[in-house]
């Protein structure tokens, strides 16, 4: 009896033995993705700004600029890009939509962003593009890879339409997560019209053929949580200027917007709440369960090898 049951303990052991790696290095790529349908929203705010009135046509200091940012997931462009490219794929469409203080539109940049929906590294195909350009993205943008690491990435910026490095900047404490901070410099860089105009009647061309041409530079700021790569904060010292501006505006340049941006205050609490309960999946995935299979299985077999050995003993006759 005794030998039958320490076979049935060595069958256990070597079976979560086998799990342990089986869950990290098998399941957890093949669990562990963006949903395809994912929608998000994300409400920023610069508090103050500086910001160009189009009726006067001169920089003026407003009391806030808000960004609302929309991630939503296009399930059917997702499964199309899927057949050719082979491994599960997401497709997020974008809307960067910036409003002044009074509510009206200032700028709005749609894109599309295409990317493996493990790794989060890009998938390049048709649809890729940047407020109705075409790009090729290198690099990450958004969000960063599950088990992120200490190291730089290349980010994708979507103004100037390149990657670039963000660079790790070292651990930090954010509402009592560990978090990886991430730093990104874009220097001034000369950048395209929007396509949509804040202003009825004027359009890219008309602005162009002026001469005058924007450029943009900004400090790029994500705290992001290392277990799923979710920022949990992200923030930017932007900037945008309108230059050769002499024709029009009479002067060389002008600046067409500069702030502080920062996600709002109650989007913050959400988002920190969100990436908690995502992250004790992930962890169960990688750490938890394949390491407590293991510990289950040294003790399932020592129990199994003690079983063997008492059974193993001379049985004791009475004298």
């Amino acid at each position: 009896m005794r030998r039958r049951a320490s076979l049935v303990l060595l069958a256990l052991a070597v079976f979560f033995v086998a799990m342990a790696p089986t869950l990290r290095w098998y399941a957890f790529p093949k669990l562990a993705k963006i949903p395809s349908n994912q929608y998000q929203e994300m409400v920023l705010e610069a508090k103050p700004a500086t910001l160009l009135n189009y009726s006067t046509l001169k920089a003026e200091q407003v009391e806030k600029i808000t960004v609302v940012q929309t991630l939503k997931g296009n399930v059917a462009e997702s499964q199309r890009i899927e057949r050719d490219a082979g491994r599960d794929v997401v497709v997020w469409d974008a809307l960067s939509h910036v409003m002044g203080p009074d509510g009206k539109m200032v700028s709005q940049i749609p894109e599309r962003y295409i990317f493996d929906a493990h790794t989060q590294d890009p998938v390049n195909a048709t649809g890729e593009m940047v407020d109705g350009d075409p790009v090729r993205r290198q690099g990450i943008e958004f969000k960063f890879p599950f088990l992120t690491e200490k190291r730089d990435y290349q980010y994708f910026d979507a103004q100037a339409r390149t990657s670039a490095p963000i660079h790790y900047k070292g651990t930090r404490d954010f509402r009592g997560l560990e978090v990886y901070y991430f730093e990104q410099t874009i220097p001034w860089t000369k950048v395209p019209m929007p396509k949509k105009m804040p202003v009825k009647g004027i359009t890219p061309e008309l602005v162009e053929s002026t001469g005058m041409t924007r450029w943009y530079t900004t400090k790029r700021m994500f705290w992001v949580e290392p277990v799923t790569g979710a920022p949990v904060n992200g923030e930017e010292i932007h900037t945008e200027e309108m230059r050769n501006a002499d024709k029009l505006m009479g002067k060389p340049k002008v600046t067409a917007f500069s702030g502080h941006v920062k996600i709002r205050e109650d989007y913050l609490d959400a988002t920190v709440e969100l990436v908690k309960s995502n992250r004790l999946m992930v962890l169960m995935l990688v750490s938890y369960l394949p390491w407590s299979f293991t510990v289950l299985a040294l003790l399932l077999f020592a129990l199994a090898l003690w079983l063997e050995a008492r059974s193993r003993r001379p049985a004791v006759t009475p004298s």
